[in-house]
């Protein structure tokens, strides 16, 4: 697993949050994206749960970004929208997935958690101000 649709559509919908004047509905963004809005919710209330997004109540209520752009990374917006973070191979971050049970003696094992590392370390480093950067 890389990525899944829990992490495309959190993306999508911060970008449409970031643009937005006003806080956005969950309802909105379901219809605009063309998601299916119990399974958008669910992400949402993710994304709000890790504080990358906050919820306002009311008529005029809906969900805007809590921080500036440049203050969130895609790392922690992964993490929000799937749960755990986003894996390149099933073996590297949980030797109980390793499909042949044998992560102590896996021969590129050591290369699978360092190109791990790597993709981490590039999500923790990417902000959404520069992926809507260049989507702009």
């Amino acid at each position: 697993m890389l990525l899944t649709r829990a992490s495309e559509y959190a993306l999508l919908s911060l970008d449409k949050i970031r643009q937005a004047d006003a806080p956005v509905g969950a309802e909105h963004l379901a219809r605009e994206l063309c998601i299916p809005k119990s399974f958008l919710a669910k992400i949402l209330q993710s994304l709000a749960k890790e504080q990358i997004i906050t919820s306002h109540r009311g008529a005029h209520g809906g969900f805007a970004l809590e921080h500036d752009l440049s203050e969130i990374s895609v790392y922690d917006v992964i993490v929000a929208a799937e749960g755990r973070a986003a894996s390149v191979f099933d073996c590297t971050q949980y030797s109980d997935t390793c499909p042949n049970g044998t992560v102590g003696m896996c021969a590129i094992s050591p290369f699978l958690t360092t190109f791990q590392m790597r993709i981490d370390l590039f999500l923790r480093e990417l902000t959404l101000d520069q992926i809507f950067k260049e989507t702009s």
